[in-house]
């Protein structure tokens, strides 16, 4: 596809660093603004000690980061608790987004108020369907009592201001989420330059997201770091490859502050990559598809929910 020109916004300045500016990005026809880096809501509840977790998150929003991910299954949920922890007195500072799993609604409410509770917040700017990864899970989510019910629910209770999915296994799923008659927030999905050689989401699903003017955060910039791993792109390169695609957020793990500093200067050094430039990272590339085995999240149930998602009918 061809390379679009993103929507930047007016830069935000960073605390931590005075010449450091955060440009922002438009998320899609909901008209708020979001940092072109987020911050991996998996990678931040791993640190041995929960004080460090804080403030990697901390040291991330000092520099422009407002977008945070996160979901109910990350880490047993310590990366909600540790975020809920960090994001006092600065949730205002914050978008935030987390993710629950399962497809009927009175599980879905369930994992709305744990996901509150831990985060130490009365609503979610975002709230995604993590992991559409089946062929059934578009329909089990709009069933009758399905999940669906339940995002309408948390918005028009005020706990939900965005609703969205995710899902890193198949396109096709993707699209048949955008097939249903709803009024999608946002989507979620991996964008790197290894994607557009196998099952790619970047062909297929990004042009519709941008036609319906979705917020779209992109995942996996480095395809589980397995592309920076070949020795012919790195990191900063597959940011800046990700950040180039019209999408509102990219996402990437910052487990360790050199991570952190690596996709801040990704940031810093950024610009946009002409679609020569593009296509010269998916070439570097191509030697490393192998039928996907670079990616895979696509190939593998190794990256699968792991709470089983329970089959209709459901309770009401």
């Amino acid at each position: 596809m061809a390379v679009s020109t993103v929507n930047l916004l007016p830069l935000r300045a960073s605390a931590a660093d005075p010449g450091f500016v955060m440009p922002m990005r438009r998320f899609g026809k909901t008209g708020v603004e979001v940092s072109q880096l987020g911050l991996g809501g998996w990678h931040i509840g791993i640190q041995k000690e929960r004080a460090e977790s804080i403030r990697l998150i901390h040291l991330a929003m000092d520099h422009g980061v407002n977008f945070l991910d996160n979901s109910i299954d990350y880490n047993d949920g310590q990366s909600e608790l540790r975020m809920g922890d960090a994001l006092k007195g600065r949730r205002d500072k914050a978008f935030v987004m987390t993710k629950h799993n399962f497809r009927d609604r009175k599980s879905a409410l369930r994992d709305l108020e744990i996901s509150l509770k831990r985060l130490q917040t009365d609503y979610l700017d975002l709230w995604q369907f993590h992991s559409i990864e089946r062929v059934e899970d578009p329909d089990w989510i709009f069933e009758k009592h399905g999940a669906i019910e339940a995002a309408e629910l948390a918005k028009k209770q005020g706990k939900a201001r965005f609703i969205g999915f995710t899902g890193h296994k198949n396109p096709e799923y993707h699209l048949a989420m955008l097939a249903k008659p709803y009024a999608w927030d946002a989507l979620q999905m991996p964008l790197n330059a290894l994607d557009p050689h196998f099952r790619s989401f970047e062909r297929l699903v990004l042009p519709q997201a941008v036609k319906r003017n979705l917020g779209i955060v992109g995942m996996k910039p480095m395809a589980f770091q397995n592309a920076p791993k070949t020795g012919v792109v790195t990191s900063v390169e597959c940011l800046h490859y990700a950040m180039s695609l019209p999408v509102s957020v990219t996402i990437t793990g910052c487990e360790t502050e050199e991570r952190l500093r690596t996709a801040l200067e990704a940031v810093r050094t950024f610009k946009q990559l002409n679609s020569a430039e593009m296509q010269a990272l998916r070439d570097r590339l191509l030697p490393f598809v192998k039928g996907g085995e670079s990616e895979p999240y696509k190939t593998t149930t190794n990256f699968d929910n792991k709470p089983a998602a329970f089959a209709p009918p459901y309770e009401a």
